[in-house]
């Protein structure tokens, strides 16, 4: 038992069509069409098979909800998970500025929160050393 997994991934790719479409209480050949259109998009193995996450089953349900329950058009069930999709995105990138911003808030006076490297990128962190002007490289 030792050998589990403490945290199962949700986004792993283990389902075969048959067992996801028994999962989501559909017919195989509706996943094969939600994957047409993009309502799920699974992994593909290295022959072409598709191979659903327990996310994709989750959003496979959820489709289907919308459809039975809602009465939602494919289209609008489309839109609804593409903006939903920019939704979490969006959240995931607030909190990262939280935490940048915090970072900052917590950072003693006058230590340097952010430092550039040589290829421009900035990096968090960085030493309190002063900033000096580069030196002029000598001609040969």
């Amino acid at each position: 038992m030792s050998d589990l997994p403490q945290r199962i991934d949700e986004d792993a790719p283990v389902f075969a069509i048959s067992v996801a479409a028994q999962l989501a209480g559909m017919h195989p050949q509706t996943l094969r069409t939600y994957d047409r259109i993009g309502l799920v998009s699974p992994r593909r193995t290295a022959k072409r098979g598709r191979r659903y996450s327990a996310r994709d089953i989750a959003r496979l349900r959820l489709v289907q909800r919308l459809s039975q329950d809602e009465g939602i058009n494919l289209e609008g069930i489309r839109r609804i998970l593409h903006m939903q999709d920019e939704i979490d995105e969006l959240r995931a990138r607030v909190a990262d500025l939280t935490a940048v911003v915090n970072l900052v808030r917590s950072a003693p006076q006058g230590v340097r929160v952010f430092t550039a490297d040589p290829s421009g990128a900035v990096q968090l962190g960085g030493s309190a050393r002063p900033w000096s002007a580069p030196r002029a490289i000598g001609s040969r």
